[in-house]
């Protein structure tokens, strides 16, 4: 991902947000930095909810296998 090349945009936001942005992050961003943080973490938070999901999505379709082999392999253990 290119992170140096800018592209200029307007977003509006409500008052009530800029206001927190900036008492919570004014002395140590700007808003652009902050809002490019928070939807670059967005972002992320989002593929790897979708990678999650695949995931699920997969363990779900082998699931009858997997718990038969678990339950195999339970069977070989003995008693303590």
């Amino acid at each position: 991902m290119l992170k140096n090349m800018k592209v200029k945009t307007s977003i509006t936001l409500s008052e009530e947000l800029i206001k927190s942005i900036d008492e919570l992050f004014g002395e140590q961003k700007n808003r652009s930095e902050f809002i490019e943080e928070a939807v670059r973490d967005f972002i992320e938070r989002q593929a790897q909810r979708r990678r999650d999901l695949k995931d699920l999505n997969i363990l779900n379709k082998k699931a009858n296998e997997l718990n038969k082999e678990a339950g195999d392999v339970l069977s070989y253990q003995i008693n303590l």
